[in-house]
């Protein structure tokens, strides 16, 4: 029904905007002259709109967020107090959700008992009053606004002025929201590793070269949870994978961007493209079937051993990965770059070559250097192509031809399975994800200090 009264409400709102603009108009007068209004008709339509729409929304909102708790306590109500005292919360939960079950009309498996049948009835009474109130009381907001709005139209009313406001303070709400939930993240990741720092030191969690964490029944710190071969393992597939990604993306960037030709362009960078679009759980079993297969028999006919789960595969394939975001964007950044600039250079005589290399990719770097951290913010984040092609092995080790483990891997390791998250085995989780988090602010810190001192330079 919430849904059926939001499409009522969307339906008012778009009669609304069209009498606010239809009543502007004919104040601008015959031929619709707009010169006679402060603001074009159509900020008049989108300032009816709003009253209209705002308060109403923001009612019924409120009223679905308050209304499970005012039901509840009138379903408890009915409760007998010497069955409500001896009670537990689980168990209240229990009988809450029987009530809600015979109110609806399921019924519950077994008999009722008499105040359950008394709570649902009166629950279900509710519930109805409730439901005409609110369709009531939310259209006669909408339409109150919509009546309100329409007699402010005037001339001289700055519609335009409050349209604006209104638009400006809904962006920064959007932002308070972007900004509110990644703190809310890292505050709920800190608070949960600074739990797992009581079973654990946190100089052995950041210097221990040994990962092998125990599972018990009794809640304690068993075993070595040691963060440096996860992290190697990490960087060691991140930096596999960038230098296969950085010098093919960049290079199909600059080849799309100053070479091809228009309908080859077209072509191309959607096919390029398509690559970001592929499942990661796809480039997992691709490097786990074909890739890893291969490089163990190159291996073997050079005399090497390579694992076919290893870093190596598990980079390389993540290395094809990221391409796109590579290409793609570079490609934008460089598309971007001034056209005097590079006239002005091949009218000093520089070559084509040459106007890239020392006018274009310096005026593009700050684009160029972006796309770069967003592949490494990628590699390091993967997961999937890690969890099937790495191998799985928390073992410190500098060869990139054997099995490693990241730390993604052990995030999944850590939380699959009946999982107690009072355990430090699981509390290590958000340890690794709170460092993961760390690692890519460090990297965004870097990118942001060598463009600005690009930007000083040049500039």
């Amino acid at each position: 029904m919430n849904l059926l009264l939001v499409g009522i409400l969307l339906a008012i709102i778009a009669v609304a905007y069209q009498i606010g603009l239809t009543r502007s108009r004919s104040i601008a007068g015959k031929g619709n002259n707009s010169a006679m209004l402060h603001s074009r008709p159509g900020y008049y339509g989108t300032l009816v709109a709003l009253w209209c729409g705002i308060p109403a929304a923001l009612l019924l909102f409120v009223w679905n967020f308050a209304e499970p708790s005012i039901l509840r306590h009138v379903a408890m109500g009915e409760i007998p107090p010497q069955v409500l005292s001896s009670l537990s919360g689980t168990e209240l939960d229990v009988i809450m959700r029987r009530i809600q079950s015979i109110a609806s009309g399921f019924g519950v498996t077994d008999t009722a008992q008499a105040y359950e049948v008394a709570a649902a009835e009166k629950l279900r009474n509710y519930q109805t009053v409730g439901l005409i109130a609110k369709f009531a009381v939310v259209i006669s907001v909408a339409l109150f606004g919509l009546a309100y709005a329409r007699q402010r139209i005037s001339q001289q009313y700055r519609a335009r002025n409050q349209v604006e406001k209104t638009i400006s303070i809904a962006l920064a709400l959007c932002s308070g929201i972007a900004i509110l939930t990644t703190v809310g993240i890292v505050m709920s990741m800190l608070s949960e590793a600074l739990n797992f720092f009581d079973y654990v030191s946190p100089v052995d969690f950041f210097l221990g070269t040994e990962w092998n964490p125990g599972f018990s029944t009794t809640g304690s710190a068993e075993g070595s949870y040691g963060l440096l071969p996860l992290l190697w393992g990490t960087i060691m597939v991140s930096i596999i994978a960038l230098l296969v990604a950085v010098p093919v993306g960049l290079m199909t960037a600059i080849y799309l961007a100053e070479y091809a030709k228009p309908r080859f362009r077209a072509i191309v960078k959607p096919i390029v493209e398509i690559l970001a679009g592929i499942p990661t759980i796809v480039y997992g079993v691709f490097a786990l079937m074909v890739i890893g297969p291969f490089f163990q028999s190159v291996g073997s006919t050079f005399g090497l051993n390579i694992n076919a789960t290893s870093a190596l595969t598990a980079g390389f394939v993540m290395g094809i990965m990221i391409i796109p975001f590579v290409s793609s964007l570079s490609d934008d950044i460089i598309t971007q770059v001034p056209r005097s600039l590079r006239d002005g250079s091949l009218g000093l005589g520089a070559t084509k070559s040459e106007t890239i290399l020392k006018v274009v990719m310096p005026a593009a770097l700050p684009g160029v250097v972006g796309a770069f951290l967003l592949a490494a913010s990628r590699a390091i984040g993967e997961t999937m192509i890690v969890v099937l092609a790495a191998g799985n092995s928390p073992i410190l080790h500098g060869n990139p031809l054997q099995a490693v483990s990241t730390v993604t891997v052990t995030i999944v390791n850590q939380l699959t399975g009946d999982t107690d998250f009072a355990s430090p085995q699981s509390l290590v989780a958000f340890a690794l994800g709170l460092t993961l988090f760390v690692i890519t602010l460090g990297l965004n810190i870097i990118a942001l200090y060598i463009v600005r001192k690009y930007r000083e330079q040049y500039e």
